[in-house]
């Protein structure tokens, strides 16, 4: 079955087009091939399954097939329409757009046989440049459009929570309440899940990214619960860890302890700050109790037309924030055998700091 009509996007991305342009001449580039999905639609505003955009100082052309023309066309873009072979035909688009000069394209990209059929129909006279992430890398930082539809998927989120501290926890299954959560989300406006819904009882709360299951939630533990959203394209990400009955002293020493961690590294989200060292902060501090060993993940990573972007907050991240990225921050306690801690804030860095975007309560709370 064919996916459904792309949707036209009301966003005027001229802005991000003209951003693309100023590295196509710092490089000396005479165009550069787009291919990724999220990339071309933040730069057209097309949702496609197989579209691909060629930039060059002074055009913007998108080479698809016969699904999306129309939708191409109705966004004002110029179109140029795959007949039979997408990297046949984007190489003889790109080729003579590109003639006489280099052409940069993403070889992560292409596969070798996909690479084979582009270059072959190239002309000789154009050159190619190798050139990964340059529109992934521009994207990093979201305009006010941007931020606001991350805003509204992250507010969907508190709704959901509260929905899941009033259902209750106890003797429901994994399953039945990540359906719950995905029901609710989507009758409030998403679009879809950013992921599949975590909901982790027990002693799956010490997987990460466990998959719900039939297992009915058991008393005097934690649950973990990790959902996400998409609203106009964009996604959210937030956990939260709910308590079931008494969950006990060590597995409250291990909430205690990833709540205090989650909370300094969180007021260390600011512009110039480094994700390596954002990531210390809440891993020298959970290393500091014992729990060096049971936090094996990076804190936090960007979020955008993709759940997963750059930049990254880890121990081994060079990234340095800048006004306009949006990063989570979540660290976690896993207690193998025994359950685990999650707590996650999807937040924008802004000129002062950072505004938090989701805002349900991070104390204990019982479902």
């Amino acid at each position: 079955m064919n996916p459904p009509p792309p949707i036209a996007s009301p966003v005027d991305t001229s802005h991000r087009v003209e951003r693309v342009r100023d590295a196509i001449a710092s490089n000396g580039w005479a165009g550069l091939v787009v291919l990724d999905a999220a990339d071309v639609r933040w730069l057209t505003g097309l949702d496609s399954s197989n579209a691909a955009v060629v930039v060059t100082p002074d055009r913007t052309v998108v080479a698809t097939d016969f699904r999306y023309v129309a939708a191409a066309e109705a966004l004002g873009l110029e179109v140029a329409r795959i007949e039979q072979s997408m990297w046949q035909d984007l190489g003889r688009v790109a080729g003579g757009l590109a003639a006489g000069g280099s052409l940069a394209y993403p070889p992560a990209g292409l596969s070798h046989r996909a690479f084979l059929q582009f270059t072959d129909a190239l002309p000789d006279s154009v050159s190619l440049r190798a050139a990964d992430g340059v529109v992934a890398k521009l994207r990093v930082i979201k305009d006010a459009a941007e931020i606001a539809h991350v805003r509204a998927a992250a507010q969907l989120l508190d709704g959901a929570y509260a929905l899941v501290a009033e259902m209750g926890l106890e003797g429901r299954t994994e399953a039945e309440v990540a359906w719950a959560i995905e029901r609710n989300l989507r009758e409030r406006g998403a679009s879809a899940l950013s992921f599949e819904s975590i909901v982790a009882g027990g002693e799956h709360g010490a997987r990460p990214h466990h998959s719900p299951t039939d297992t009915a939630i058991p008393t005097d533990t934690l649950v973990t619960v990790d959902i996400g959203c998409v609203v106009d394209g964009y996604c959210s990400d937030c956990t939260r860890t709910f308590a079931v009955g008494d969950p006990g002293p060590e597995l409250r020493e291990a909430y205690d302890l990833t709540l205090r961690a989650q909370v300094a590294s969180l007021d260390a989200v600011r512009p110039g700050a480094h994700g390596r060292d954002i990531d210390a902060v809440a891993r020298d501090l959970i290393a500091a109790e014992g729990h060096g060993d049971h936090f094996g993940h990076g804190l936090g990573h960007g979020v955008g037309m993709e759940i997963h972007e750059a930049p990254r907050l880890s121990r081994t991240s060079e990234d340095v924030l800048e006004v306009g990225m949006v990063v989570t921050v979540e660290p976690g306690v896993y207690l193998p055998g025994i359950g685990g801690v999650r707590i996650e804030d999807l937040v924008v860095v802004t000129q002062d700091g950072n505004e938090v975007l989701t805002h349900f309560t991070k104390e204990l709370v019982t479902a």
